[in-house]
């Protein structure tokens, strides 16, 4: 089995319609670590001794949070910035990561064709996710597609809650082909049992 940690960002929990969904049946994985970030940091005061033991002790790193300004909330950048610093993440013996995977569960409020070179965000989702899959080379991970909910704000988040429940308890059971996962743009609830083995 590996050893996954689910990290949560999101500023406005109690508020949130898809995320709070989402979180709510993470619960429900067992022998998944979970981290809500702002819970946790509230003044923004990250113990990055404890982050970064919690990442040498997981294989598979999910972070999950709304695309806002189409990057993560402040707090999560800022864990980035403190955690995955020099010496650990990259540089000089910066290797403690090598090998782990990386993988991003993220809600958009605009919908799928918005993101595209003719949409309204001229991009495409994956294109404003770079600086993310980077920080994944960079730190010698691997970055397998995001896990996407468009129209977050007003679609039905039980289907795509209900699909992240699957997708973690199948990293964990090591029935996820990450590899077809790293090959894909973009995993939407329903295909992930496009990437589950035995699904």
């Amino acid at each position: 089995m590996a050893k996954v940690i689910h990290y949560y960002a999101h500023p406005g929990h109690r508020f949130s319609h898809a995320n709070k969904a989402m979180w709510d049946a993470a619960q429900a994985v067992e022998g998944v670590t979970r981290v809500d970030l702002y819970a946790n940091y509230p003044r923004h005061n990250i113990n990055i001794d404890k982050e970064q033991k919690l990442l040498l002790d997981h294989d598979v790193i999910v972070f999950q949070f709304p695309i806002f300004w189409y990057s993560a909330p402040s707090l999560l950048k800022e864990w980035i910035d403190l955690t995955l610093e020099h010496g650990f993440a990259y540089g000089k013996d910066g290797d403690k990561l090598r090998g782990k995977w990386m993988m991003l569960a993220v809600t958009a409020a605009g919908p799928e064709d918005a993101y595209s070179e003719g949409g309204y965000q001229h991009f495409s989702l994956r294109t404003f996710l770079t600086p993310f899959e980077q920080t994944a080379r960079l730190s010698k991970m691997r970055f397998a597609a995001p896990y996407v909910f468009h129209n977050a704000l007003r679609a039905d988040p039980g289907p795509h809650a209900a699909g992240f429940a699957d997708l973690l308890s199948g990293l964990r059971d090591d029935r996820v082909d990450l590899e077809k996962a790293e090959a894909a743009e973009c995993l939407y609830f329903d295909s992930i049992p496009s990437v589950l083995e035995g699904a």
